[in-house]
């Protein structure tokens, strides 16, 4: 199954985004957060690729698991660390396995690097990476990132606009936005890509607060902006976990309830490898006829 044929039927995507567990970690625990993900019915469950491609193999493996388990995988595939002679045969391990979905990512510095460096004959940008694929020949279904507050790193919104368009213009054809905290942001981002005849599917990411200790470290990599009353009403309470959680749970309805009313084709939840928010959120949406 084709991701952006998900995108095609007129019920609404939901989707998770999960992150493999260190090196040492244990991939049952991980499992037992999928089997609960499961029962959700999301229409796929997508798994990071880690800085450097630090975990590229175990990224594969729970994308095989996922696929043999009846969920279906999108496996973010970066250009880190890799000659052009490596990508091609990391595609074609992942096209033999019966992969169909990927995210196309340029991918973040290995641990310790500020700046991104290409390998030795490798690539700089997620565009360059969708045209290889695609001059590759390799017939994946191709996700990218897209950022409602401007990649951290683009000069300017309009750059950042015109390199998301090359990417889809070489061959991508459904966006995962970034996670963002401001419906205006979306609405605006999306009539802006609309104005410049990008005209795939915008599927918005939401985070899902629980942790009040993790704010600070998730703007600074997103650029995600928290709204001033979002964060009066986290820092009333910041030392109470459970009370935490309960707002984030009440904002991400919120926010889910506004975006697939005024036109959203779904949401895609990062749920930091746990259900119970998620569940919660996902709940009262059905309860509002919205799922």
């Amino acid at each position: 199954m084709r991701i952006i044929d998900l995108f095609k039927s007129p019920e609404k995507l939901f989707s998770f985004e999960l992150f493999p567990p260190k090196r040492d970690g244990n991939l049952e625990i991980l499992f037992e957060t999928v089997e609960k993900l499961k029962a959700m019915k999301p229409g796929y469950i997508s798994i990071t690729y880690g800085a450097g491609g630090s975990t590229r193999d175990m990224t594969y493996d729970i994308a095989l698991r996922l696929k043999n388990s009846g969920i279906l995988p999108l496996v973010h595939f970066t250009c880190v660390g890799h000659s052009r002679d490596e990508i091609r045969g990391l595609l074609g391990r992942l096209k033999s396995a019966g992969i169909e979905n990927l995210l196309a990512l340029r991918g973040d510095p290995p641990k310790g690097q500020a700046t991104f460096t290409p390998a030795p004959d490798g690539l700089a940008h997620a565009d360059e990476l969708v045209s290889f694929i695609r001059a590759e020949g390799f017939d994946f279904c191709l996700g990218v990132a897209g950022y409602p507050e401007t990649h951290p790193e683009a000069p300017s919104p309009e750059a950042d606009l015109a390199n998301l368009k090359r990417k889809i213009d070489a061959g991508g054809q459904f966006i995962v936005t970034q996670l963002f905290f401001d419906n205006r942001d979306y609405f605006h981002y999306v009539k802006a890509l609309r104005d410049r005849g990008v005209n795939v599917p915008v599927q918005p990411g939401i985070w899902l607060l629980t942790d009040y200790a993790q704010i600070e470290r998730f703007q600074s990599l997103s650029g995600a902006k928290i709204p001033e009353d979002l964060a009066k009403r986290v820092e009333a309470v910041k030392s109470d976990k459970e009370a935490v959680t309960a707002i984030g749970i009440d904002y991400a309805t919120s926010q889910c309830a506004e975006l697939l009313t005024k036109g959203a084709p779904g949401i895609h939840f990062y749920v930091m490898n746990k259900s119970h928010s998620v569940g919660e959120v996902l709940g009262r949406l059905s309860a509002q006829g919205l799922r």
